[in-house]
C-alpha cells in the first residue's frame, strides 16, 4: 500500500502515519492520547499536526511491540515522551531478565527431557511412600523435600487418616528427576516450571516435540528487541535533533 503524501512539506496528519502501517487514522489520535507518541501541535483549526519525530516515535512503537508486548512497550515509550530514559530503559532491563529466565527454564527442560527419554526408570512400586522413605532414598534429608514442596516442585498429598505427606509413584519420579537438576545447578523455581510444563504436556514424549518450537520462539522474540531498540534508538536521535532545532 503506497502511503498518501502529506499535505505539508514536513507535517503528518494522521492517515498519513496510519497508512504506512495498515492501522486507522483514529489509532493513531488514540496512541497520541494515551501518551505513547509525544503531543501533536494543532493547527488553527484544531487539527493534528504530525511530524517526522511522530513517525519515528510510532514506528518504535509499533517494533517495541512485538519482543515486549504492549503494556511494556506503552511503558517505554510514555516514560521516553516524559523525558524518563533510566525508566524507560530498566522496563527493556526487565524483558530481558525475563527473555533469559525462559531461556534458563527451557535449558532446563530439555536437561529434564533428556532425562525422562533417555535414562530407564528404575522398577518402583506403585504404592505411596512416606517422605522418610523418599528422603533415604535420594539421600537427602525431610526438611529438603518440604522446601521442594513449598517451592512447587513436588505436591504429595496427605494420609486422610495420619495427616503426613505421602508420594506416588509420580511423585517419587519428580523427586528424583528435581534431585538431579539441583545437582546440575538449577534454581527451584525453574524445576518447578519445568515439571509443571511435564505434568501439562502429559509426559516426557509431547513436550520434547514441542521444545524446537518453543526454542524458536525465544529467538524470534529476542530478534524483535533488537528490532525494537534500533528503532527507539532511531526516535530519541530523531527527538534529540527536534529539540536542539527548537533552541
Amino acid at each position: 500500500m503506497t502511503a498518501t503524501k502529506p499535505s505539508n512539506h514536513g507535517v503528518r496528519r494522521p492517515v498519513d502515519l496510519a497508512r504506512v502501517h495498515g492501522l486507522s487514522a483514529q489509532a493513531v489520535r488514540n496512541y497520541e492520547r494515551d501518551g505513547v507518541l509525544p503531543p501533536a501541535q494543532r493547527s488553527s483549526n484544531g487539527y493534528r499536526r504530525f511530524t517526522e519525530v511522530h513517525a519515528k516515535a510510532l514506528n518504535a512503537y509499533l517494533a517495541l511491540i512485538a519482543g515486549h508486548g504492549y503494556a511494556a512497550s506503552g511503558e517505554i515509550m510514555r516514560a521516553v515522551n516524559r523525558g524518563e530514559i533510566d525508566t524507560a530503559l530498566r522496563t527493556i532491563d526487565n524483558s530481558h531478565a525475563l527473555l533469559q529466565r525462559d531461556r534458563e527454564t527451557l535449558d532446563a527442560v530439555e536437561t529434564a527431557v533428556a532425562l525422562l527419554t533417555e535414562t530407564k526408570p528404575q522398577p518402583q512400586s506403585r504404592k505411596a511412600v512416606p517422605i522418610s522413605v523418599l528422603a533415604h532414598r535420594l539421600g537427602v534429608r525431610p526438611a529438603t523435600l518440604r522446601k521442594w514442596e513449598r517451592a512447587g516442585v513436588l505436591r504429595p498429598v496427605r494420609d486422610p487418616a495420619t495427616g503426613y505427606r505421602v508420594y506416588s509413584a509420580d511423585d517419587v519420579r519428580d523427586a528424583e528427576l528435581s534431585h538431579l537438576l539441583r545437582r546440575g545447578g538449577y534454581r527451584l523455581d525453574h524445576i518447578a516450571d519445568v515439571l509443571r510444563r511435564v505434568r501439562d504436556a502429559g509426559g516426557a514424549g509431547p513436550l520434547a516435540a514441542s521444545l524446537g518450537q518453543w526454542r524458536q520462539r525465544l529467538t524470534e522474540r529476542g530478534q524483535a528487541m533488537l528490532a525494537g531498540a534500533a528503532r527507539l534508538a532511531e526516535y530519541l536521535d530523531a527527538e534529540t535533533r527536534a529539540t536542539v532545532r527548537t533552541h
